[in-house]
């Protein structure tokens, strides 16, 4: 297949620019417009164009994109441009951003400039920088000519990268890099207006009420300094903690700090308006991407973006400042979110898939055989911990044994788990979180034992040797490389290495590097275990989602979940069809029992677990 690498330039000033505005907006945007393009034929020189939009498309058009693979880096733009400002898709889609991200992780930064250094490929340019405000029609010959050098070096940089990167990238890999950008270049749901504007009514509308409960005014309650004022004018002693970032001791009034959460069952039901009040005001996440909805409707379908490998074990993120995995459970938000007419939405969830991994990945056959049977693992779990027969579980209780399921299975602690139960509003003394863990952790011994087993697994990295954890053959640990996946990437933890803090403790410390700065992140045997269970768990719904993407259009994956669209014709096939893939073991682990939950409606909110069909057969 030919490859074809690709850079454009655009129009960009002092507002108008990818720093302030969203990718999906500025490609939109009516002052949109393209200075020039590169393209890059296999091992031939790059070709530098400049001229009209009609001009470009005719200079675009002679190549066969149709049976190339397109390669840029930060594909989201530059195959935005490609979709909808020239209506061209190629047959598949690479990304060396993405590819730098799955292969290099927290390891080195991801710019173009960083990587063309880290692996001694040539220096990036900087002529971009002399192009801030200036159209086509602004350009010198001379300066045209300079900007088009710098276009033709980034060009080559790129082709030059993915050799570098795709020597022994994963197949399986690309194909998800294509399928998440084409979540975002080729769009297909469909925002339901009138929904979004009525949400964004009501948002305002239960602020204005919560402000008219109290004598205050905005500035009182977003300011930390002045609001920690009014809680002492009525006798509350403002709550504090001490900051992980910096160390210093400052307000706890974030809403998930237990101090100020408190405060909301305070007795004095003045104190309870004012934090509701504060709570309201400073939230603005959900008004702001409501109007932001809004704007995209103005425009065309909503494009997902999604970052591939966003997390170290590499979970998709959000990006282009909206984040689709963060959306509150029940938000009016997802019932905007509409399939085309004709289709139906479908949205299946993997079940426990963290918990069933791990149990896999420890061999922990009695929890294995209750996954495998269908029981419910947690009304188990609380029949141990409280002593009693499940069928005398109260709801109570059982929540309690999901959240030690769900939650200590990695090392957690008592004061942690204490805090965990405390945030959904369940209050138990830390005496009995640490007597829960002590019975999670002899009911399922063989998972504490995974945990001993990755302390020498880490030890093992130190050293730089070899090993392998778990189930055998699964993980693989190749000294400072770290783990080795199932599908040839790595969980890295560069500068693997033991510190003595102030106190004496010691601790095993790696590099974390966030943007451009690094920070030392502690790893333990029960953080290795969650790293590499969320590292495989993503790759069985990464499988998935191409399994789905053979039939229908995925438009989002949402954590464990996949969503996609289908004609509504055949919903009733579509989501058999969808289950099916979701029950489809890997290939690395086909004794790893599976179960999903989905249901189908008009939109992503209409979705309910009460429509999911009866389980298909087998693909």
């Amino acid at each position: 297949m030919t490859l074809l690498c690709i850079d454009f330039e655009t129009y960009y000033s002092t507002s108008y620019s990818l720093t302030k505005w969203t990718t999906e907006a500025y490609v939109r945007a009516r002052k949109f417009q393209v200075i020039g393009v590169s393209v890059q034929e296999d091992e031939g020189k790059p070709k530098w164009f400049s001229g009209s939009k009609e001009q470009t498309r005719v200079f675009l058009e002679q190549y066969d994109w149709a049976n190339a693979t397109a390669v840029a880096h930060n594909a989201m733009f530059d195959m935005a441009i490609l979709s909808w400002v020239f209506n061209i898709k190629p047959r598949k889609i690479v990304d060396t951003l993405a590819m730098s991200r799955a292969i290099h992780s927290v390891e080195v930064g991801h710019s173009l400039a960083g990587l063309s250094e880290y692996y001694k490929l040539g220096v990036k340019g900087t002529e971009v920088h002399n192009a801030k405000g200036k159209r086509r029609a602004d350009f010198s010959a001379a300066e045209l000519a300079a900007y088009g050098g710098y276009c033709i070096q980034d060009t080559a940089l790129t082709y030059k990268l993915f050799k570098k990167l795709g020597h022994d990238f994963p197949v399986f890999e690309l194909d998800l890099i294509d399928l998440t950008t084409r979540m975002f270049t080729e769009p297909k749901l469909v925002l339901d207006v009138g929904i979004l504007q009525a949400h964004l009514q009501d948002i305002k509308e239960t602020k204005e009420a919560l402000m008219a409960k109290i004598s205050h005014d905005k500035k009182q309650l977003t300011s930390n300094n002045q609001f920690a004022k009014l809680l002492e004018s009525y006798g509350v002693v403002p709550p504090v903690k001490t900051s992980l970032r910096t160390g210093k001791e400052t307000f706890a009034f974030a809403k998930t700090d237990q101090e100020f959460k408190a405060l909301q069952d305070h007795a004095n039901p003045e104190v309870q308006a004012l934090v509701a009040a504060r709570l309201g005001v400073r939230s603005t996440i959900e008004e702001k991407r409501t109007q932001r909805f809004i704007d995209i409707a103005s425009r065309g379908a909503l494009p997902i973006p999604l970052r591939y490998y966003a997390a170290h074990t590499g979970r998709w993120g959000g990006t282009d400042k909206i984040n689709m995995q963060n959306l509150p459970r029940g938000s009016k938000l997802k019932y905007a979110l509409c399939a085309p007419a004709g289709y139906t939405f479908i949205d299946c969830d993997l079940s426990q898939i963290e918990a069933r991994m791990l149990a896999w990945l420890a061999e922990q056959e009695d929890l294995l055989e209750a996954f495998s049977a269908g029981e419910d693992v947690y009304k188990i779990m609380a029949a141990s911990i409280y002593a009693k027969e499940p069928d005398a579980i109260t709801p109570e209780e059982r929540f309690v044994g999901k959240q030690t399921i769900l939650g200590c299975g990695y090392g957690m602690g008592s004061v942690r788990f204490q805090s965990q139960l405390k945030n959904f509003g369940v209050e138990l003394d830390e005496d009995e979180c640490s007597r829960i863990i002590q019975v999670y952790r002899s009911t399922y011994s063989d998972i504490p034992g995974l945990w001993r087993s990755a302390n020498k697994a880490l030890d093992a990295i130190k050293a730089d040797e070899v090993g392998s954890l778990g189930c055998d053959g699964v993980l693989i640990i190749e000294g400072d490389k770290g783990v080795r996946l199932p599908n040839g990437l790595h969980v890295k933890y560069p500068n693997l290495r033991t510190e003595v803090d102030e106190d004496g403790s010691v601790e095993t410390v790696y590099d974390f590097r966030e943007g451009r700065s690094v920070r030392p992140s502690r790893i333990y045997g029960g953080k290795l275990i969650e790293n590499v269970c969320q590292a495989l768990a993503r790759i069985v719904i990464g499988e998935q989602l191409l399994k789905v993407s053979e039939r229908y259009k995925v438009v989002m994956t949402v954590h464990d979940a996949i969503g996609c669209v289908v004609p509504t014709s055949e919903v009733e096939e579509g989501m058999r069809y969808v289950e099916d893939c979701m029950k489809v073991q890997p290939s690395w682990a086909l004794d790893l029992p599976l179960d999903c939950e989905g249901g189908y409606g008009p939109s992503y909110g209409a979705c309910s677990a009460s429509t999911k069909s009866p389980a298909g057969g087998g693909i």
